[in-house]
């Protein structure tokens, strides 16, 4: 697709700064692709009578994307149409011990996860319905976010037994660190495959958020952007330097806070900082699912719902972006895990292929997460102690980390916007 063509698409022309953006069509990479498909901008209602919580959400349409690690770029973030009753019941498999990667925690008990996982056990309900009380229309994302639900969950899907271990932070799973932004999927993946777990499905990310009560969010029915970090001014990254891995652009673009530090921000399985702050991606299930990955949770901006439920299925696996981090999951138990998803089991894809849309293998990613320990990976371009790795001069940087630049400073409610509906709040 031509660039003149691309700028004519739905939406696409609405972006802030779309024309004066230099260098588009090499920060797309539309010169090496014979094609480009763009999903159209697509209002995705939530009325006030019966707001469902279905897994698909709008994220986002003012943010232009960066560039994609090869062979192709992410689509840019973009709204999606609800997904409606259906797609929950059509969820795929999750995925099931097949490799085991390394030694596992003892079975039984407390000790069913390892000691900084959380165990989560109960009956997942495959969709459920809130009523939404107090709303507002994000004219900037072009959705519907609401402020306060009717107390109660109505379960109008299939009831699945789950059982499972979830980090109880964003990667790297750590108290007071803050979490890891611009992995791709693929990187995630082998992040998780390095400390022995997989990506969590997106069933699995929604039942450690709402809880057995399947609130709407982790804390309740009443949204509080003050709770799980919201509602921050949009500021206008530069793509390009965020494509580059600017050190200083990605610090002026961070208004996340550390993990943990939200103490209200918790589930009722204890698992931390599920909607806002940072977005995640974790391993799609749903038949809407365009991709093995899909994005949750929402990001630290004005206009995102940071609900449970609500997903961005229109991102491919390569796509990466200064707000969205991850999470892993593991079977319990010592079970053994699969670093694939269900979908890429289906599709065919190995291990190496991923490894080759990564940039790095598992095994020096294993290398890395050793060196991360003994606080020894400081990057010279892309040199380490024992590991030299070939690729672009930020891929050392990314598997460690430390992207993000010293200037980076955390939220506060300096850059918080609460809109005026708040006010109807009972």
């Amino acid at each position: 697709m031509h660039l003149a063509s691309l700028a004519r698409l739905p939406g696409l022309a609405r972006l802030p700064g779309l024309a004066r953006l230099p260098g588009l069509a090499r920060l797309l990479g539309l010169s090496r692709l014979p094609r480009l498909a763009v999903p159209l901008v697509i209002s995705s209602a939530c009325f006030v009578v019966a707001c469902a919580a279905s897994p698909i959400d709008a994220r986002m349409v003012d943010a232009p994307p960066p560039t994609a690690l090869p062979p192709t770029p992410p689509p840019a973030p973009t709204t999606e149409p609800s997904s409606g009753p259906a797609a929950a019941a059509t969820a795929l498999p999750e995925v099931g011990p097949v490799t085991s990667l390394a030694g596992a925690p003892e079975a039984g008990g407390p000790t069913s996860c390892p000691s900084d996982m959380v165990l989560v056990e109960g009956e997942y309900c495959t969709e459920a319905e809130h009523d939404c009380a107090v709303e507002w229309y994000a004219k900037q994302n072009n959705k519907r976010v609401c402020e306060q639900f009717k107390p109660g969950t109505r379960c109008v899907g299939q009831r699945v037994k789950k059982r499972y271990c979830i980090d109880r932070y964003e990667w790297p799973n750590v108290k007071g660190e803050r979490p890891e932004v611009m992995n791709t999927f693929y990187q995630a993946q082998l992040k998780c495959a390095a400390a022995d777990k997989r990506m969590c499905t997106e069933s699995e990310w929604n039942f450690a958020c709402e809880g057995p009560e399947m609130k709407p969010f982790p804390y309740g029915y009443t949204r509080d952007p003050q709770k799980c970090n919201g509602d921050h001014e949009w500021d206008s990254p530069d793509m390009e330097e965020v494509a580059a891995r600017d050190g200083g652009e990605l610090a002026r673009l961070w208004k996340g806070v550390p993990s943990g530090s939200q103490p209200e921000c918790v589930s009722d399985f204890g698992v931390h900082d599920m909607p806002g702050n940072t977005d995640e991606v974790c391993a799609g299930e749903s038949g809407k699912a365009k991709f093995a990955a899909v994005n949750t949770g929402g990001p630290w901006y004005s206009g995102v719902r940071n609900q449970c439920r609500p997903k961005v299925y229109t991102h491919a696996e390569d796509f990466y972006y200064y707000f969205l981090s991850f999470r892993c999951c593991a079977n319990p138990d010592g079970g053994a895990n699969e670093p694939r998803t269900t979908r890429q089991l289906k599709d065919g894809v190995s291990l190496a292929n991923i490894e080759r849309l990564a940039g790095f293998t598992l095994d020096q990613m294993k290398r890395v997460e050793e060196l991360k320990k003994r606080g020894e990976c400081n990057c010279e371009g892309n040199k380490l102690p024992g590991l030299e790795l070939k690729g672009p001069k930020w891929l050392c940087k990314t598997m460690c980390g430390t992207l993000l630049g010293p200037g980076a400073k955390d939220a506060t409610d300096a850059t918080r916007v609460l809109h005026k509906s708040r006010n109807k709040i009972q």
